[in-house]
């Protein structure tokens, strides 16, 4: 085997590798309790307030998890085959334990593994498809979390029949067979480098100022997206049922909204590196906002598919050109930046779910907590824009 093909054969397998890893960590470990809520809601375990507690409480977690990541210093491999392990581990603790103030701390445990993972295996993958020269294959790796929330979707819907015990125990497995298959790609052995994209260097002199502004403005909304959207991820089989009652499709939209993501992290990885990121922040919240906005206005069926779509499509694109942007800012010294707007993200994230369920539960509907985050959302899109034209 050539050189060539060989590091194309290790690039491959570094993306695929770590796909599977999101897929776990987030779209599984993570994301799950979407699909489960209504299963949880149904059996009487939970109720509105409790789901959107432990969902707040996932998010606090994953606030903690990023912001702990710049003070570690354990080798990426050692995290990310911990967290693996771990969120399988969370997972059959769903199953085997039946109390709320434990599903918390599973819940809470579970935020901030899914942040480590996230950051460590990103950082392990991109760093080994630079090396094998494919750098384009980063695209691939964030379609793990669409594929993980997808197989959650349609696998909830089936195995919740059988009760949400069962189902959290049989996710918990499947996360161990998948961990199983990836185990021993991650390793910390070097791949000859190719030649790579020369490192960025950050801003100097006047363009030092301007840039401290734009990465305050970053932060602050890239905070207003996390709020905008996490509404409707959380809780879109509870609002889909409450709009279609005995209708089939309910939960087949959350899957809908994982597979969007995928064609939107490849698209969004091979946007040209010259395209503004904060236009491109803005078109991805514009779509997140007619994305939830949808499932008020038009509470059918076509209404909750177009929405999801639209909600999914740029999911981890937004997390692609707001670490694009943070690169602009700070070059090779922005994981400090990194940090800071992903915790903001989770301040949303944090936010959301807490506003949102005891206002549905005392109005019986989520139609003002949608309004209101697509209205987030709108606003977040159009100071983009703002910032972009100011800055131009």
């Amino acid at each position: 085997m050539t050189d060539e093909a060989a590091n194309r054969r290790g690039a491959w397998r570094a993306a695929l590798a770590c796909m599977v890893t999101l897929a776990v960590a987030l779209g599984i470990g993570r994301f799950a309790f979407t699909p489960m809520l209504p299963v949880m809601l149904a059996e009487g375990k939970l109720d509105l307030q409790g789901g959107g507690l432990l969902a707040s409480l996932n998010y606090l977690g994953y606030f903690v998890g990023a912001l702990s990541c710049a003070a570690i210093r354990v080798p990426p491999v050692a995290m990310v085959r911990g967290g693996l392990i771990a969120t399988a581990v969370l997972l059959l603790g769903m199953g085997l334990l039946n109390d709320f103030a434990a599903w918390g701390v599973l819940r809470g445990a579970a935020g901030i593994v899914s942040a480590w993972v996230f950051v460590f295996a990103s950082g392990w993958g991109l760093r080994r498809l630079a090396e094998t020269g494919a750098p384009a294959l980063g695209g691939v790796i964030y379609t793990g979390p669409g594929i993980g929330i997808a197989v959650t979707g349609l696998l909830g819907g089936v195995v919740g029949r059988w009760g949400s015990t069962a189902a959290w125990i049989g996710f918990g497995l499947a996360a161990l067979v998948l961990v199983a298959m990836i185990w021993r790609i991650f390793d910390d052995g070097a791949v000859a480098a190719q030649a790579a994209a020369p490192p960025a260097a950050p801003p100097a002199g006047d363009a030092l100022a301007a840039a401290r502004s734009d990465a305050r403005w970053l932060v602050g909304l890239y905070g207003i997206a996390g709020f905008g959207y996490i509404i409707t991820a959380t809780f879109l089989p509870v609002i889909a049922r409450q709009a279609l009652p005995g209708s089939p499709w309910p939960d087949l939209f959350w899957p809908l909204f994982g597979l969007a993501i995928v064609p939107g992290a490849i698209i969004g990885a091979r946007v040209p590196s010259h395209w503004d990121n904060r236009l491109l922040l803005a078109a991805g919240c514009a779509l997140q906002a007619l994305g939830v906005l949808l499932s008020v206005v038009w509470p059918t069926v076509p209404g909750f598919l177009l929405g999801s779509v639209l909600l999914g499509l740029p999911f981890t694109a937004i997390t692609l050109f707001a670490v694009r942007e943070a690169r602009r800012l700070r070059g090779n010294a922005a994981a400090g930046l990194i940090g800071y707007a992903t915790a903001s993200y989770g301040v949303g994230q944090i936010v959301g779910p807490l506003f949102a369920a005891p206002l549905a539960h005392a109005t019986g509907s989520f139609a003002v907590p949608l309004l209101a985050a697509a209205a987030a959302l709108m606003v977040g899109s159009v100071l983009f824009v703002l910032v972009w034209w100011r800055k131009r």
